[in-house]
């Protein structure tokens, strides 16, 4: 929730002067952080958001833009909501805010999108409605295999509403139910920075890089080191293999090996671990892989033609399935 709470105070400081565009935000956060409710007959906004600094914006621009006032109501945390809650409370001509801001239209039915004047409105409208949404009910988590950016929706309308306005900012978003919640879900780390950069959090934005570069990074490595580890895994499984095999041939040829095989053969033997680098650095005098290698395939070619004519096991009758499994 960290980088949550980080988004959220950003965009509640940043400054935005364009009526439009503030109207466009106010909207979308009474739209997705409340509703209408009808208190002795009488209709009453509330929206509820996680932050004071959020509720202080919505509360100066309702005053602001349309000349509303309005109460913050804290609500203390219990059960599983943690943290102080924020309600925005709007008593009085709360139903002419609620035609104003779109909550109604203009027969007096609820909205159960957003305005159409909201979502076709300029590009600096649709960045605000998506900020405003999220300020009411977004969510921001680590980067890595699961990051996500999300925003809990009142409802399928207002979830599609929204998944078209992020389109419109060539940004491709998901609408989604789990478990009976209505979603917007954006999971491409690109594509959330494109939206952070769009909604004006460009502190937290290289806050969120820079984590997602560490741990990038990190799985780099460690990819790399696994699989440097099963590169010498095999390898030692190779050459423990090739020992059993030069120790058979070695037994199959008895004295009838060349010096220069028998030579090699034992280093193999001697070394049964050992890369065929390192054995050629164990020789006296030293010898190159391909002429360590060189000498042992003969070996082996040798005695497994020997064995063929004897019509008795060759050399890969001494290799053990423990020596190939991982």
């Amino acid at each position: 929730m960290a980088l949550t709470a980080a988004v959220k105070e950003e965009l509640s400081r940043l400054e935005v002067r364009k009526a439009p565009v503030r109207k466009a935000e106010v909207s979308a956060m009474l739209r997705f952080a409340g509703g209408l409710h009808i208190i002795s007959g009488r209709i009453v906004i509330e929206a509820e958001v996680d932050l004071a600094a959020t509720a202080r914006r919505l509360r100066v621009a309702i005053a602001e833009l349309y000349g509303h006032q309005s109460e913050i109501i804290v609500v203390s945390g219990g059960g599983l909501r943690r943290g102080n809650r924020y309600v925005v409370r709007v008593v009085r001509e709360s139903e002419a805010l609620a035609r104003q801001t779109g909550l109604l239209d203009s027969r007096g039915r609820p909205v159960r999108g957003l305005p159409s004047v909201v979502v076709n409105g300029s590009a600096a409208d649709v960045e605000a409605v998506w900020r405003g949404a999220f300020l009411a009910h977004g969510s921001l988590t680590e980067p890595g295999r699961s990051s996500s950016l999300e925003v809990t929706c009142p409802g399928p309308e207002a979830a599609l509403a929204l998944v078209g306005a992020a389109r419109r900012l060539g940004i491709a978003a998901k609408a989604r139910e789990v478990r009976g919640v209505d979603r917007v879900v954006i999971r491409d780390g690109d594509t959330i920075a494109a939206l952070l950069t769009r909604m004006g959090a460009h502190q937290t934005l290289l806050t969120w890089e820079e984590s997602r570069m560490r741990k990038e990074v990190r799985a780099t490595a460690n990819r790399l080191a696994n699989f440097d580890d099963a590169n010498l895994r095999r390898s030692a499984q190779a050459a423990v293999a090739a020992g059993a095999r030069v120790d058979r041939a070695l037994e199959i040829l008895g004295e009838d090996v060349p010096e220069h095989l028998k030579y090699a053969g034992e280093l193999r033997v001697a070394h049964k671990q050992a890369s065929l680098d390192e054995l050629g650095r164990l020789a006296e005098p030293p010898m190159t892989k391909d002429a360590i290698a060189g000498r042992i395939r003969r070996l082996l070619a040798m005695a497994d033609k020997r064995a063929s004519d004897l019509g008795i096991p060759g050399t890969e009758a001494n290799v053990t399935l423990e020596m190939l499994e991982e």
